[in-house]
């Protein structure tokens, strides 16, 4: 049987170059002021920290998302499915906001989370800081939370941009509220296992615990470069330690698949230290697809924004799989099975998207040919594939994110009145 442990408290010695982040966030933003850029009148002009031969798109594709998808009062709105929204939406949109200097759509949205998404007990009063996943109509016409369990990968990315956001427009009250989300997250949203390792779980325990021993991972949740953030700003929480298990699993799963690439869901017994495929009936599945694709995202920060040796090596070693397929055929399926099987005749542009960035650390040839067959033509007029395709919007974009634009390349902004 597995116990989540209360919060420990013990310092951690990062050895990243970013203790800037905290120092950075100048003092002009005190708990009773206004964040620097975010001032009556003041406005930022969009802009990327780094140059990029995407610039124009991503500045664009910006801009209609912001007008297409987000409320007014910084809802995100998924439109291919009842018009809902999901927390990993307000998370998205926060993170795309503080890369491109957009201090206002970053509080707007944030501002709409915490009001909206806060999980609640039967009185109404919040039990934790962490988002409730989903939130939309309900049955009886009325909106709010549809379901209240949180999901770590929105939670983990909206203290990411938290922290970003504390740095970029110096105002340390998104830092101190990065740091009483991740109290939470670490308390909740990860596991001590039996053997004393750290592990990070997608959601509440009680739902992706099976049986006494099993636990259900996502992979594509595994943030390793936040993570390091994470240890920067939150010292009493051992951050660096899911590091190591999120590598761990990455590694055990490449040789667990023919084809060794990441499967959505996977079940792990840590007394043994395996992994099983979900039952077919499961509502969750073990193939690589939809939230699988993200790996690549996430391990390729940590390879190039803190030069990590086991990020290249994972790219490396398991991304020629899909190189391998783009020569041979010149596509990519959407969905593949365990063993390497198509289980989808249609393509992706999200997937290619996330392939393309890392791939670019790779096979820098076969990223260009990506983009140029496959993410150039679906782009029109700020929208990847069609103006509602939400989760399209977000992975093409941060495909398309010049990595180099790391934590240190995003400079204190400088607002206009």
């Amino acid at each position: 049987m597995f116990g989540l442990r209360k919060p420990q408290q013990r310092l951690i010695q990062s050895t990243l170059p970013l203790a800037l982040v905290l120092a950075l966030v100048g003092p002009s933003c005190t708990q009773t002021q206004a964040c620097a850029c975010l001032q009556p009148g003041a406005e930022a002009a969009l802009s990327l920290p780094v140059p990029s031969p995407h610039e124009a798109v991503l500045l664009e594709g910006w801009s209609a998302y912001r007008q297409r998808f987000i409320q007014a009062d910084g809802r995100v709105i998924d439109r291919e499915d009842q018009d809902r929204t999901v927390s990993e939406g307000q998370a998205y949109a926060m993170l795309r906001a503080v890369a491109i200097d957009d201090p206002a759509t970053f509080d707007r949205t944030y501002t709409w989370a915490k009001d909206n998404l806060v999980r609640q007990d039967e009185t109404g009063e919040p039990i934790d800081r962490l988002w409730a996943w989903k939130w939309g109509q309900r049955p009886n016409g009325n909106w709010g939370a549809l379901d209240p369990n949180f999901a770590t990968d929105a939670d983990i990315d909206a203290a990411t941009a938290l922290i970003l956001a504390a740095q970029r427009w110096q105002c340390d009250r998104y830092a101190e509220e990065a740091r009483a989300l991740l109290a939470d997250l670490w308390a909740y949203g990860t596991l001590e296992l039996p053997d004393g390792t750290r592990q990070l779980i997608p959601g509440p325990i009680a739902d992706f615990q099976l049986g006494d021993d099993q636990i259900i991972l996502n992979p594509s949740y595994f943030a390793p470069a936040s993570f390091r953030l994470f240890a920067e700003v939150d010292p009493d929480h051992d951050w660096l330690s899911l590091i190591d298990s999120g590598y761990a699993m990455l590694d055990d799963l490449s040789s667990f698949s023919a084809t060794g690439l990441p499967p959505d869901w996977i079940v792990f017994t840590p007394a043994t230290g395996t992994y099983r495929q979900l039952p077919l009936d499961h509502a969750l599945q073990s193939h690589y697809s939809f939230d699988a694709i993200r790996v690549w995202w996430r391990v390729s920060q940590d390879a190039v924004w803190f030069n990590e040796p086991r990020a290249d090596a994972y790219l490396q070693a398991q991304l020629p799989e899909l190189g391998d397929r783009w020569q041979q055929a010149g596509r990519l399926p959407a969905r593949l099975t365990l063993d390497g099987q198509a289980e989808s005749s249609y393509e992706a542009t999200a997937h290619y998207a996330m392939v393309y960035g890392a791939m670019q650390r790779v096979n820098q040839a076969i990223a260009e040919d990506i983009y140029r067959t496959k993410l150039q033509p679906a782009y029109q007029d700020g929208f990847w594939d069609n103006d509602t395709a939400y989760y399209t919007q977000n992975l093409a974009w941060f495909g398309l994110w010049p990595l180099e634009a790391s934590p240190q390349r995003l400079q204190v902004s400088q607002c206009e009145g």
